[in-house]
């Protein structure tokens, strides 16, 4: 059973967060370090700092959305990231 990942990352250089899904959270935690997403390449490196796993990709990616708004980024902040 695939399942799929809503995930953020925290920079550590310049303390940003990320917030994608993937099918695979080891391999694009990966790719995020090593400059292969250009979006998060000037802010490397990141470290994992949560992820939910949903059985759906509409699931994931909606989780992802709610969590790129700002009632989700509060939400967010308030109940996951340590700041």
């Amino acid at each position: 059973m695939v399942m799929f990942y809503t995930y953020i990352l925290k920079s550590s250089k310049s303390n940003l967060f990320y917030t994608g899904w993937t099918t695979d959270l080891q391999k694009r935690v990966k790719q995020h370090n090593s400059g292969e997403s250009f979006a998060s390449k000037p802010y490397r490196p990141w470290t994992l700092v949560y992820y939910s796993a949903f059985e759906t990709e509409k699931l994931a990616k909606d989780f992802e959305r709610y969590l790129k708004s700002g009632s989700g980024k509060a939400f967010s902040r308030k109940r996951f990231l340590k700041p």
